[in-house]
């Protein structure tokens, strides 16, 4: 990857982190809800953040087979930094409270998430063959 295109490995994180601090400023209050959201979002972002260490160079925007990783959180998941994304981004909407945005992101991300899946899954099974296929079926997502 070209070095001007790095910084796009790595936007998510403050976007994400920004989101939880304008939620903590501006729409927090100590009651059930913001504290089980938080605490969702903040599990989330911990686990994304090393899902995404994990997979090391291997990261990239677009899907590209570099190299196969089973290790660590990828063990159990095949596409733990969706999930846990997904998980931090959850917990934000629902210590958000907005209704609204909540019902949309609980529709459009699985959608996401799974179009981009089957296509990282098509590339990774077209490099790795019958590792991939190996892999995939002793892992989850």
């Amino acid at each position: 990857m070209k070095r001007a295109k790095k910084w796009l490995l790595w936007f998510d994180f403050p976007f994400i982190l920004a989101c939880a601090a304008a939620i903590v400023r501006y729409a927090w209050a100590w009651d059930a809800r913001h504290v089980i959201g938080m605490a969702l979002a903040a599990a989330g972002i911990v686990l994304w953040f090393v899902a995404r260490l994990q997979l090391g160079k291997s990261f990239s925007v677009r899907p590209e087979a570099r190299a196969l990783v089973t290790a660590g959180l990828y063990s159990k998941f095949r596409n733990p930094i969706y999930t846990f994304g997904g998980v931090a981004y959850l917990g934000l909407f629902i210590a958000w409270g907005r209704i609204i945005p909540l019902v949309v992101f609980c529709i459009v991300y699985p959608l996401y998430q799974s179009s981009r899946a089957r296509k990282e899954s098509a590339v990774l099974e077209k490099a790795f063959g019958d590792e991939y296929r190996r892999y995939k079926a002793g892992t989850w997502m």
